[in-house]
């Protein structure tokens, strides 16, 4: 016999899916918990408000990419292949997407769809910044004296830009591109 998935595992699964495919503001309560299978009193005994599961499912995601970028930096040696595996992380997080249609970036998606203040997009702006500080601390190593920041902010631009560009096209080459680019500006310190 099976064991029963509890409610808010089937919720966040659920919102995960309709969240990332068809948009934060798209995706109605009703619709979540259809999904899910679940009563529409099962979403508030687990989640205060639609509010409190977009920054749940924002959190999970984030959590996702940190599972991706540790397994990644298990096995880089160098300071070049631990700033590689940041994009190399993005790659394998695309990857997880592609059964619900690639749409880029699920936290920069979902944080353009929310209000300026909004607990959830405070999530998105740390993972940005997160990516930003470690390719600033990978650097830092290869290159201990050289003025980094302003390298670290260009990888962040090409990486995100990549990012965004590769949920137009659907598929992940120009994150593959952006790799490209990093080796190249890194290579050239």
């Amino acid at each position: 016999m099976s064991e029963r998935v509890p409610a808010r595992e089937r919720l966040l699964k659920a919102a995960a899916e309709l969240f990332y495919r068809d948009g934060v503001g798209a995706t109605g309560i009703d619709t979540i918990t259809a999904h899910a299978g679940v009563a529409k009193m099962s979403l508030y005994n687990n989640f205060a408000s639609k509010s409190d599961l977009v920054k749940a499912y924002l959190d999970a995601r984030l959590e996702e990419w940190h599972v991706l970028y540790r397994e990644r930096l298990a096995t880089a040696a160098t300071p070049r292949e631990k700033l590689l595996a940041v994009f190399d992380s993005y790659v394998d997080h695309a990857e997880l997407a592609y059964g619900w249609g690639f749409r880029g970036c699920g936290l920069l998606n979902a944080a353009a769809e929310l209000p300026v203040g909004d607990a959830g997009r405070a999530t998105v702006a740390f993972q940005k910044e997160e990516v930003e500080q470690l390719f600033k601390d990978y650097l830092r190593e290869m290159k201990p004296a050289a003025a980094i920041d302003e390298t670290a902010e260009h990888l962040s631009f090409v990486l995100e830009g990549a990012m965004a560009r590769a949920g137009l096209d659907g598929h992940d080459g120009r994150l593959k591109a952006a790799r490209r680019i990093a080796i190249s500006i890194v290579d050239q310190l």
